[in-house]
């Protein structure tokens, strides 16, 4: 279990962080390699996991601490400083001969966990910084410093007694870790290469997919948004009039404001109406709106809008005053995901009640699209 929890908590965590920032690297994709790329993104939330799994492990599980846990564990307040004390202990440990008991080892185990947690560092730096292989170990070397610290301080003093012990080795197998991730960056780059046949700044076909996930980059930023501004103004009023935003007149339909509405209205509305013609999902994929003939879309963004995400959240709203809205918003997402499928020109309800196309915004004119 004590392994398992560290894991389950970045997965959790390396997951929502990677929702958050699905707008900022969908819209730095398409403008560095002219597409989202599956290796690239397989590696991006890779990492991230990897980033809250080397804090899960240093951090959990938490024993519960009080006067007489920290008595009766008062050798974790005294550093272990002798290098390669790991040998002794792996002979202290040792309960046979063979590599199956080499393997059962606890000593062994904890050897190596400690190299390999630190391998995926040293790739990941190496891939994504290109410094210099003696910089990266020193920065590996550097970071299980903090760690170990950390340990020893009890989380920087956070608790009366540290609950793991500051070892040497540790520095020492991590840094090599550190060191033999550098052979894995190779790897890294194969999955991260971008294709040569697709160039950031040429038009792409408009397809299934780029339209699906610039939906899907609407529905994420706007909610994502939202919680944010819910939770930043509930807390300032909270703070600032000892009252929860929910107990005052009028409060629940000013939460619909703050975590829906308006972050809709900022992030779908009005870039729709600004030159750009596009929501931050579609501007995202490199998508905006256009009519058939290229020319700029004009009042049918209003339609557009109405019908489209903006819409959606506006009904998404409402539906807790208005019965039926709940309805409409319930079957919104089914008619949008046909509409953005099928007919060829993928524009979606919005864009069939509108009479509007969508292009790309790389392009000076509209050209017919394919699905894909």
């Amino acid at each position: 279990m004590s392994r398992v929890l560290p894991a389950v908590l970045a997965i959790l965590f390396g997951g929502l962080l990677a929702l958050v920032l699905l707008t900022p690297f969908v819209y730095r994709s398409y403008r560095r390699r002219g597409e989202l790329g599956f290796g690239s993104t397989l590696l991006a939330f890779s990492s991230l996991i990897y980033g809250f799994a080397l804090v899960a492990y240093v951090l959990f599980p938490v024993p519960t601490i009080d006067d007489t846990w920290c008595a009766a564990h008062e050798a974790l307040t005294r550093p272990q400083l002798n290098p390669f004390q790991f040998v002794h202990d792996i002979a202290k440990e040792r309960r046979g001969f063979g590599v199956s008991a080499f393997l059962a080892n606890p000593a062994v185990q904890q050897l190596v966990f400690n190299v390999f947690l630190f391998v995926p560092l040293g790739a990941y730096l190496r891939h994504y910084t290109k410094r210099r292989p003696v910089v990266i170990v020193l920065i590996g070397l550097g970071i299980s410093l903090l760690i170990e610290l950390t340990q020893l301080t009890g989380n920087w003093f956070l608790f009366e007694c540290p609950y793991r012990l500051f070892d040497v080795d540790d520095l020492l197998t991590n840094t090599a870790g550190t060191a033999i991730g550098l052979l894995f960056a190779p790897v890294l780059r194969v999955l991260d290469h971008p294709r040569a046949d697709v160039q950031p700044g040429t038009p792409r076909p408009v397809t299934t997919r780029r339209r699906l996930l610039g939906m899907l980059v609407d529905l994420i930023a706007v909610t994502a948004f939202g919680a944010i501004l819910g939770v930043f103004v509930t807390l300032l009023v909270r703070g600032a009039f000892d009252v929860w935003i929910d107990d005052t007149p009028g409060g629940k339909l000013l939460g619909v404001v703050l975590t829906t509405w308006l972050p809709a209205l900022l992030l779908l509305a009005l870039p729709s109406l600004s030159p750009r013609q596009a929501t931050i999902g579609q501007m995202s994929v490199r998508l905006r709106r256009a009519r058939p003939d290229g020319r700029p879309a004009g009042p049918k963004m209003i339609l557009a809008l109405l019908f489209g995400s903006f819409g959606y959240f506006m009904l998404f709203g409402l539906s807790r005053y208005v019965p039926v809205a709940e309805s409409l918003y319930q079957l919104y997402p089914v008619a949008a995901l046909i509409l953005a499928w099928r007919p060829r020109g993928h524009p979606g309800l919005s864009g069939v009640v509108s009479g509007l196309t969508i292009v790309d915004d790389r392009a000076d004119i509209w050209t017919n699209s394919r699905r894909g």
